[in-house]
């Protein structure tokens, strides 16, 4: 593969990936590599240790009553908890809240080694565990995955709700076109080789308002900017997306894989997305335990964009499911 075809490449597919919060602090300072990052929500930060990575950080408020609450952000080139922070601060306080850093991204560890599905629902399934008891799940696109996969073998998660998930549609893109094991290996190869330099191209502010643009109908806040920047600028910041560039971390056929064998309680909210498609989701509605629901005028972020639509429409699957 060429240089020039693999800068389009990691172009188009973290450009796919740049999908955040938006309610930080404004910082306009330039963050240097390694500066440490402000917390992603509120609550308090804790971490626990994944065997055969390092520490993975969650942020936890244990207030309020019910069943706990775990939401887990995407995958991209400057991933974290802000994500989900709308979705944060609509519950915290009301009922105990965490918020999941997948390895590789946020304040979690960000070590150059191999990352894969698994090992991000090992992280989840960790969470789990110690939160003790029964959970709800929120997960956000490539997140969707992970938490499924997770929801397969972990019987304390009771529901999976699942905002403009990947793997219900053809792939848009070649980072979700997931690649037999050696053929991955390679391509991640050839990227880590100029990760360097296409990196820091992608994570200048200009780059990032650009891809950042792509999945708000109306202008990107400036924090939203200022955020991101800041958390592509910390130690080890490409080894992870690098993986979801060369397809590593997707499913090959995460409907029949996953999705589909889903026996709890699950929803899917969606509208338009430039990154994924939904071609399957009709298909998926007709299971006995799944619901879909469509927040009209959104592109990606539809809990962003109309979080009250987004909370009410989480709030009656709960409700029905409990």
């Amino acid at each position: 593969m060429k240089k020039k075809t693999l800068v389009l490449a990691l172009l188009s597919v973290l450009a796919g990936g740049l999908i955040l919060s938006s309610c930080a602090p404004t910082q306009q300072a330039a963050a240097p590599d390694g500066y440490t990052l402000r917390p992603a929500v509120g609550g308090e930060r804790r971490s626990l240790n994944l065997a055969g990575f390092g520490k993975v950080n969650y942020y936890a408020d244990t207030r309020g009553t019910g069943r706990p609450l775990i939401l887990t952000h995407a995958v991209n080139a400057a991933a974290s908890a802000y994500e989900v922070k709308p979705l944060w601060d609509a519950y915290a306080g009301s009922r105990p809240v965490y918020a999941l850093e997948w390895p590789g991204f946020g304040r979690s560890d960000r070590p150059d080694v191999q990352y894969t599905p698994e090992m991000m629902a090992q992280a989840l399934r960790a969470l789990v565990a110690q939160v003790g008891g029964d959970v709800d799940v929120v997960a956000l696109s490539l997140g969707s995955e992970f938490a499924a996969r997770a929801a397969l073998a972990e019987p304390r998660i009771k529901t999976l709700a699942m905002i403009s998930p990947s793997g219900f549609g053809q792939p848009r893109g070649g980072s979700q076109r997931a690649n037999e094991e050696d053929g991955g290996q390679r391509l991640y190869n050839r990227l880590n080789a100029v990760g360097n330099t296409l990196y820091g191209v992608l994570r200048t502010r200009p780059s990032i308002q650009y891809f950042l643009s792509r999945s708000f109908r109306g202008p990107v806040p400036d924090d939203v900017v200022n955020y991101a920047y800041d958390t592509s600028h910390q130690a080890g910041a490409k080894y992870a997306p690098l993986y979801f560039v060369s397809g590593r971390l997707f499913d090959q056929d995460a409907y029949d894989n996953l999705y589909n064998k889903l026996t709890i309680p699950a929803l899917v909210l969606y509208d338009q997305d430039g990154f994924v498609s939904f071609d399957r989701l009709p298909l998926f509605a007709q299971k006995p335990q799944a619901s879909v629901v469509r927040i009209p005028d959104t592109d990606g972020l539809p809990h962003f964009e109309k979080p009250s639509e987004v909370k009410a429409a989480l709030n009656a699957f709960w409700e029905k499911n409990r």
